[in-house]
């Protein structure tokens, strides 16, 4: 069992130490903020543990009392306005020993592979549940008491459609849930296919967080960005030229073939790659019936992903602008080193905005823009020199 880390510091106090050393400006937004992921430290603190140790107990436990209950938060705001940094200062310090952070749709991908685990295990016989929602709430609350995420977004009819039973179980057992997103919580899932059958969860939602906005006056991500030749626009015979020097380089000679990353049953097409290094068309990878789970697979497989020929994105490509937006969250959850050409810079790549796509397009036009700073690209070879 690893020992838990040491609770002394607060998330206020550390966001005033970066601010006295001169790393941060003073922003009240972002304090007060602070003071509200505090207040779920110290009640996490004095949070009386659960009687069971194990989880899967729960499901069999008809006498026993709900399980002590922490209120966590939902922080919404604009993009590049600190709330990954404060969450990233909240979980290291979060007196909790089991603890879960990873961005939205790494854990509906997670989720989906529990689900579909225990229907196989009920098809071979060896179970006799046959709802799977219980059996992996139990799960995911063995492993984590408290989870994190980034970036809370739905987009997914069949997370829509799972979500509710799912933390139903979760919150009735004494999970903590803190959250960061664009959006507030009413605008989840906006104009979404069956979206009435989503909105229980809404109110649940509402019923074991609280919701909070970080409206920082100052984006952040756009002060320290340094642009590196990693994005190339606008398309044509020297933006082909350019990608394929940098293709050339990074391959160094090595042979180049195309390959296959299974999936249950199923296989991911890689174009072009050698070693840790593929190539993609925008079509490869957003015109296809890839999802999170896919994406999330590339992620790992590669850490640097070349994407060619990035259209602009207008009204009848809605289900690729969707795959795009859910393909960069992956690319830059993993650190991946990404190298595009595309018709517009980022901030201009969507045309039509219309519904929970221009929320959320916001986010990876500010991704695709970080993607570029030296700052993420030093974080990239650190992950990549660790490896």
């Amino acid at each position: 069992m690893q020992p838990l880390p040491d609770y002394n510091h607060s998330v206020v106090e550390q966001l005033q130490a970066l601010t006295a050393s001169g790393e941060l400006k003073a922003d009240a937004a972002q304090l007060d903020v602070a003071h509200n992921l505090d207040r779920i430290l110290t009640d996490l603190k004095i949070r009386k543990p659960a009687r069971k140790k194990s989880a899967l107990g729960w499901m069999f436990a008809k006498k026993a009392g709900p399980a002590p209950s922490v209120k966590g938060l939902y922080v919404h705001g604009s993009v590049g306005r600190g709330k990954t940094m404060l969450m990233d200062m909240f979980f290291n310090i979060a007196p909790v020993e089991k603890k879960r952070r990873c961005h939205f749709h790494e854990f509906m991908a997670d989720v989906h592979n529990r689900v579909h685990a225990h229907r196989q295990k009920l098809k071979n016989g060896e179970t006799k549940q046959a709802d799977p929602i219980p059996p992996v709430a139990a799960q995911i609350l063995e492993e984590a008491e408290l989870l994190c995420f980034d970036e809370f977004t739905v987009t997914d009819i069949a997370d829509a459609m799972i979500l509710a039973r799912l933390f139903t179980e979760l919150f009735a057992h004494g999970c903590t849930l803190v959250t960061t997103s664009n959006v507030v919580p009413d605008n989840l899932y906006k104009d979404g296919l069956n979206r009435g059958l989503f909105l229980p969860f809404v109110d649940l939602l509402k019923g074991h967080v609280q919701v909070v906005t970080l409206d920082s006056p100052t984006d952040y991500r756009m002060e320290k960005i340094r642009s590196l030749p990693v994005y190339v626009t606008p398309l044509g015979d020297a933006a082909d030229a350019a990608m394929e020097r940098a293709w050339q380089q990074l391959v160094n000679g090595q042979a180049v073939a195309s390959t296959e990353i299974q999936m249950k049953g199923r296989s991911i097409h890689v174009p072009r790659s050698t070693g840790r290094i593929a190539r993609f068309s925008f079509s490869d990878l957003c015109e296809r019936p890839l999802g999170a789970s896919d994406f999330l697979a590339i992620a790992a497989r590669f850490d640097t992903v070349f994407i060619d020929h990035i259209p602009l994105l207008d009204a009848n490509k809605r289900n690729e602008t969707k795959r795009f937006i859910i393909l960069i969250d992956a690319l830059y959850d993993h650190t991946v080193r990404v190298i595009a050409s595309a018709a517009a810079m980022p901030e201009e790549l969507l045309v039509t905005r219309k519904g929970t796509e221009g929320f959320e397009f916001d986010r990876t036009a500010s991704r695709l823009f970080e993607m570029r700073s030296a700052d993420y690209l030093a974080l990239h070879n650190e992950k990549r020199e660790a490896a």
